[in-house]
């Protein structure tokens, strides 16, 4: 499988030259999104058969927000994040962007709306190269000229300081590697909030370091960010608040501080020994 690079002599795009009108360049980097977004999730409910997994699930973010979503295995927290995403429905409630209802949209049509998903298997096709498969997003865009499109694909990899590696094949690439390709591939469509599903998983801490610092430059962008991940250090770290479910339920939510003050949080997920 290739994606089809025009020839970059011909058509690559100066520094100097327009960038697209959808989110303008300035410095030789893409701005910070200037136009606040919400995004809610409205009483979700999910069963399976007799099993109550998900009971009325309640809250909101919006762009800029890091927000993680943390839990012991079996409270329904990767249930929720799936209903966020499209993968299940929700057996009730809604799932709401700018207002707008988006509880029965499939995943790709969330996507189009601005809601990307980074789940924690490879996602990057393994035989073509880093800008092949940023590529191969961006060239649906039909927002943008090809100029535009190029100057997009040249400034993402820019920004993610994967020039050195934008010819090599992805099955070549490090844990950490892989990791800055996949987000900047998902940030080929301009989303609004970004699901990072176990985003520290199979990586490295210098490379878990690494991702870190890029979750706050997107937050910083204004892009929103959910994050559900096992790691629960790394997580509380750069979030902004955290949400903890246990049995179905949201049980502790609030900043970093107060997560690790709560005698309940320590009770059921962190443990009474856990510091940061």
């Amino acid at each position: 499988m290739t994606a089809r690079l025009p020839r970059r002599r011909e058509d690559r795009v100066q520094k100097n030259e327009t960038a697209s009108q959808t989110e303008p360049v300035t410095n030789n980097k893409i701005a910070p999104r200037t136009t606040a977004h919400e995004l809610c999730i409205s009483s979700l409910y999910k069963n399976f058969g007799r099993k109550k997994v998900v009971q009325g699930i309640d809250f909101s973010m919006k762009t800029g927000e890091i927000l993680g979503l943390l839990g012991p295995n079996g409270s329904g927290k990767t249930t929720t994040f799936y209903m966020i995403i499209g993968f299940y429905r929700p057996t009730e409630g809604e799932v709401i962007l700018d207002g707008k209802v988006i509880t029965d949209l499939p995943m790709y049509k969330r996507a189009q709306a601005g809601i990307a998903y980074l789940p924690q298997e490879p996602s990057i096709f393994r035989k073509m190269t880093v800008e092949e498969n940023i590529w191969a997003i961006i060239e649906t865009r039909k927002d943008l000229t090809k100029k535009e499109k190029i100057f997009r694909l040249d400034k993402l990899i820019e920004e993610f300081s994967i020039e050195k590696i934008r010819k090599q094949p992805a099955f070549t690439l490090s844990g950490g590697e892989r990791r800055r390709t996949e987000i900047a591939r998902s940030l080929a469509i301009e989303p609004k909030f970004l699901m990072l599903d176990e985003p520290f998983a199979g990586i490295d801490p210098i490379a878990v370091a690494d991702i870190k610092k890029m979750i706050l430059l997107l937050s910083e962008r204004g892009i929103g960010i959910l994050i559900t991940d096992h790691n629960v250090r790394d997580t509380l770290e750069i979030t902004h608040r955290s949400i903890i479910i246990n049995t179905g339920q949201i049980v502790v939510q609030g900043t970093k501080q107060e997560i690790l003050d709560s005698p309940l949080a320590r009770e059921i997920y962190l443990g009474k020994d856990f510091s940061m």
